[in-house]
């Protein structure tokens, strides 16, 4: 027998529209939210629209003008570079408490994320490749069996899903990321934690290698 999942309200399905969009690029920084045009397109009166945005505005993602309007937040270098360097410490650290007791079960769901993956890779959809990379670093946290990782990463992976959208952007990017995915995997199942240690380094230094890039070349 199923638990019942909750309905979800329209305030929820909404934001959740708007922060995919804003995530995947198809609403870019410092593009202005219409409230009137958002409730048209997504058939919804402007209150869940307005909650939305509220919400997207208390997380950061979006903020005022000063015009009576709401922009796309542009990317916080300092914030996003703070995010990297509390990853490069935490993910590893995350990668070597999962070592300690991987299960059967854990394999096969490391096997249909790595399935997710490489569909998402064929597709070649950012939204996909988004979605899948969450997949995977969400697994890492679960694994690790450590209530304060899990916490602390959800609390900023709206932000996180942003910086993921500029490094898989770069089709030299995304193979690799993807490879790391796999070896990671593939290292802890086989015993090697501290392989699969490095490994997670690796990645989240490239990854930060890369949205540091993607900031440059916005300024220039």
């Amino acid at each position: 027998m199923e638990a019942v999942k909750p309905k979800r309200s329209l305030v929820d399905e909404t934001y959740e529209i708007l922060l995919n969009a804003i995530c995947t690029g198809e609403i870019l920084p410092g593009e202005r939210l219409n409230q009137d045009e958002i409730a048209a397109k997504l058939d919804v009166s402007r209150q869940p629209v307005n909650s939305a945005i509220s919400i997207l505005k208390a997380n950061g993602i979006v903020k005022d003008t000063g015009r009576r309007s709401v922009v796309v937040a542009p990317f916080d270098e300092n914030l996003f570079r703070s995010i990297y360097e509390y990853r490069t410490v935490i993910e590893p650290f995350a990668v070597r408490l999962a070592g300690r007791s991987l299960s059967d079960a854990d394999k096969r769901r490391a096997d249909k994320v790595l399935r997710i993956g490489e569909k998402a890779l064929k597709k070649g959809t950012l939204g996909d490749l988004v979605q899948a990379d969450m997949m995977f670093h969400e697994m890492i946290y679960n694994w690790s069996n450590n209530q304060v990782i899990e916490c602390s990463m959800k609390t900023n992976w709206h932000h996180i899903r942003r910086s993921m959208s500029e490094v898989l952007r770069d089709p030299e990017v995304i193979v690799s990321v993807w490879d790391q995915h796999t070896e990671i995997v593939s290292h802890l199942f086989d015993g090697r934690t501290e392989d699969a240690v490095k490994t997670m380094e690796l990645h989240i230094g490239n990854s930060r290698t890369a949205i540091v890039g993607a900031m440059t070349a916005g300024r220039n």
